[in-house]
């Protein structure tokens, strides 16, 4: 699924460059469940490392929509859409890509308790960008 329309170089450079991103999934009761993520942004998705047994990622499972939000106060972006749970083998271009951004870290290795890590693929369906709706 492609983004309904493609953020302009400002908000791209600022995806490119941002390190988090503030990721809110829905629990079951329908509350909100907000957290900084570590992402990349390609090709009009949105890619993020949690672990499987991970809120977000039982949240995602049970309902896919998410708002992603980079901090920024003066100015917003936000990101509504879908997400799916990718479990391995990933995407080589996405796991590189992380590895890239984070100084190697590797989204492949297993670490935590909450078993090993999954990716959530977000598809953008709305942008909200300096109190717009695009």
């Amino acid at each position: 699924m492609r983004a309904p329309t493609t953020p302009d170089a400002t908000v791209l450079d600022r995806l490119d460059r941002e390190r988090v991103v503030w990721c809110c999934t829905l629990r079951p009761d329908g509350s909100p469940h907000l957290t900084p993520v570590w992402y990349r942004y390609r090709d009009d998705e949105w890619w993020i490392a949690t672990a499987a047994r991970s809120v977000k990622a039982r949240n995602v499972a049970r309902d896919p929509r998410v708002s992603l939000a980079l901090p920024d106060g003066l100015a917003p972006v936000v990101a509504e859409g879908t997400a799916e749970v990718v479990h391995p083998p990933f995407p080589p271009e996405v796991v590189a890509a992380l590895a890239e951004r984070y100084d190697g870290w590797d989204v492949t290795v297993p670490d935590g308790p909450d078993g090993p890590y999954v990716l959530l693929r977000v598809a953008v369906t709305r942008w909200l960008m300096a109190g717009t709706a695009q």
